[in-house]
């Protein structure tokens, strides 16, 4: 494999870690905190295995850190720079759903 295929391939599995709806959510729920796994199950709503294995898939990623304390795991964002990918994401969809909007107004004057 060339150098060049090895750095797509490099950046493609790092997108493909941020492919996952519940993956986001924890990135977003962590953006300004650090929280247990047990925090995380309560306020997000799901069962402790399918965010585990979220977390680990984040983690092996380098966009979350953990730290042990005793028996309970905390979770933080490793590198906030992780948001200045998320957020030119954001504004296109925005810019996509405004567009869409603009098409089904139109629509609805026909």
């Amino acid at each position: 494999m060339a150098d060049k295929d090895l750095v797509f391939r490099i950046k493609a599995d790092f997108l493909k870690s941020l492919a996952h709806p519940l993956r986001l959510q924890i990135i977003e729920y962590l953006k300004n905190k650090e929280a247990s796994v047990g925090e995380m199950v309560k306020a997000i709503g799901v069962e402790q295995s399918g965010l585990s294995k979220h977390l680990s898939i984040l983690r092996m990623a380098g966009i979350l850190s953990s730290r042990q304390e005793k028996a309970t795991v905390f979770y933080s964002i490793r590198d906030n720079d992780i948001f200045h990918v998320l957020r030119p994401i954001a504004e296109i969809l925005r810019k996509k759903l405004k567009e869409s909007q603009g098409v089904l107004a139109h629509l609805g004057q026909l």
